[in-house]
């Protein structure tokens, strides 16, 4: 780690979003700071921005320098820091995937409808449920956005400010980490999807 000089923790979590610190943190024992940042990436449940990881060292060490220490000590291991779309993870090393595939568990199958369904949402986000049932030509069944809130790959995004105000839905990091995408730039352009209808509705809403 670094020889510089100390600095100022983060500010208190009021003005950083909904990010607080575990309670009583002040209190534990000194802890290596890319032993703590290990061990927060491997038990988050979707990748990990740099703020939040800042918030969580406060001001035991710089969160970039911690991170670069830790891509350093996995060198040559199975697990491998990975850096994608402003937010950091960890990762099988790429080059044992081929040794993995038997025990890989593979993504949830969709029904049609919850594919359409978070294909309109990727495309056109922020879109609301009227805007979904236009582009597939029929009315969501119960429980199809429910499902996709449930995997963790779209949440609500606010309310669109016109008569009712609804509610706007969109895709999360969570969706992206699934997907393999560093960010929805990533995803292909709607010219290349010209086989489904869906697609070609949606080009032209």
């Amino acid at each position: 780690m670094s020889d510089r000089e100390p600095f100022e923790a983060p500010a208190p979590p009021g003005e950083e979003g909904d990010l607080a610190l575990p309670a009583r943190a002040a209190e534990l024992p000194p802890v290596d700071p890319v032993a703590l940042l290990e061990a927060y990436l491997f038990a988050a449940p979707e990748p990990v921005e740099l703020r939040e990881l800042q918030l969580l060292l406060g001001a035991r060490a710089r969160a970039e320098e911690a991170l670069a220490e830790l891509a350093r000590r996995l060198e040559g291991h199975g697990i491998r820091l990975e850096h994608k779309g402003g937010r950091w993870a960890l990762r099988t090393a790429p080059e044992l995937a081929p040794y993995l595939v038997r025990v890989r568990r593979p993504l949830r199958k969709l029904s049609k409808a919850a594919m359409e369904t978070l294909a309109a949402i990727a495309w056109h986000q922020p879109i609301t449920r009227a805007e979904i049932e236009a582009l597939r030509g029929v009315s969501l069944s119960p429980g199809t956005l429910e499902l996709l809130v449930e995997l963790g790959w779209v949440a609500p995004a606010g309310r669109r400010e016109v008569p009712g105000r609804p509610v706007q839905w969109a895709t999360t990091p969570a969706f992206l980490d699934a997907f393999g995408l560093s960010s929805l730039a990533d995803l292909p352009r709607l010219e290349e999807l010209t086989s489904s209808d869906l697609f070609n509705r949606a080009r032209d809403h």
